[in-house]
This record gives C-alpha cells, structure tokens and sequence, in this order.
C-alpha cells in the first residue's frame, strides 16, 4: 500500500484499487525488474509525500521524468544535488532571476525546497525507462495524474496552476474553479523559452495572486 503521510492518503485511497491503476502497477513491477527505469521506486510519488493536498499553493506540471542516470527523483523539473541542472531548469532559475531577483544559479538542481513550500511539482507520467524518453506514456500515468488535477480542481482554498507547453496547457481544460489561477506560458526547453516562456512573469504573477488571497506568497530559492 503506498502511503504519503498526509492528507492524499485519503483522497487517493479508491484511486489505487481502480482497473487501470492495478493493471499499471503490474506493468510497473515487470519493468522495475527487468528494465533501469527512472526514478527510483521509492521516489515515484515524492510530489505528493513533500506537498499534501491542504498545503498546495501552486502546481507545475511537467511531461514524464528525466530518463538520465540519477536525475529524476519524483519532482517536476527537479534534478538531485550534484547534478547539472538540465537545461530547461537553467531557463526556469533565469526567468525567477529577471522576474524576481532571485539568484538559484550555481548551487544546485534539487528543487525540494519549493514542495516543502507548497509547490507541487507534478509530472503527468511518473516513470521512464533510463534514455527513452515517454516510454512510458500511455500506460495509465496520465489517467492518475489527471485524477490528481481534479480532485486540486475541487479544493476551495486558491491555488496558481502554472501551465507551460503544449502537453500541460492541455491540462487547463480539468481546471474549472474560478477561485484557482491559470498562467499558462511556451515550455521552458531551450526550442520553445523565447516564444513566451522568458518574461512570462509567472513568479511574480503567483505570488500576487496568493497574497491577493490572503495565503503567504512562496519562497522561490532553492536553499
């Protein structure tokens, strides 16, 4: 049974007894056996063991995790201490730099401080085989995390959604309650930040919008 130690235990207790989720957790213990896959098993739901649900203050979603060794560990965008920061995290820590001022760069990758802050930092498909990107799509992790955005869709407490490329704006449409936030902006990768993602603003923009709210803005360093 997997536990998070916070409130999703409960929210997502009937979620690990549906059809698809049994069937995608059979595929998974195959290929943790028979495949290196990313991140480690432990670290699969590290998003929602670091940010329970009554805690969210913003959401940034990603595609599926970094498939190189020792990168991923259960956060969006976030790399281990250690590791070089990939480059669309080096486009994420410029843009909090001009927005912000605040300065991330040359320390590290690792962005746990942000989810113990209140930012989930939610992939939409949870594992991959090392250096094959989405291979792992399709097998139900977009069925799970889709069921995630809902249930923060339903929350009344305000929260930011930050939106960036194609594959999370598509996520807009599960996000109906007018007391949540959208920022949507082009995906932080060195082929798309120019189009839109450089001066979107965004960490400013969510932290307007929470004190707006009354709820304490977030810290955007990493340490």
């Amino acid at each position: 049974m997997i536990n998070f130690g916070n409130d999703w235990d409960k929210l997502l207790e009937d979620e690990f007894k549906k059809e698809y989720y049994l069937k995608l957790r059979q595929i998974l213990i195959e290929e943790y056996k028979t495949q290196r896959i990313f991140p480690g098993m432990y670290d699969i739901f590290n998003a929602m063991k670091l940010t329970s649900y009554d805690d969210v203050k913003a959401v940034i979603i990603g595609q599926d995790p970094y498939h190189g060794e020792g990168q991923a560990h259960g956060l969006s965008f976030s790399v281990k201490k250690g590791i070089t920061p990939p480059p669309s995290l080096v486009n994420i820590f410029k843009e909090i730099k001009s927005d912000t001022g605040i300065d991330n760069f040359g320390k590290h990758g690792e962005l746990t401080k942000w989810a113990e802050n209140g930012v989930l930092l939610l992939n939409t498909v949870l594992t991959v085989r090392a250096n094959t990107p989405k291979s792992h799509q399709g097998l139900g992790w977009e069925t799970f995390t889709d069921n995630v955005i809902k249930l923060l869709n339903l929350r009344e407490k305000p929260m930011v959604f930050l939106l960036w490329g194609r594959d999370a704006k598509s996520k807009a449409k599960y996000i109906t309650n007018p007391n949540h936030c959208i920022l949507t902006a082009a995906h932080p990768s060195p082929l798309s930040a120019y189009n839109g993602f450089f001066g979107c603003k965004h960490f400013s923009k969510a932290n307007e919008f929470l004190k707006e709210n009354g709820i304490e803005p977030i810290n955007w360093s990493i340490d």
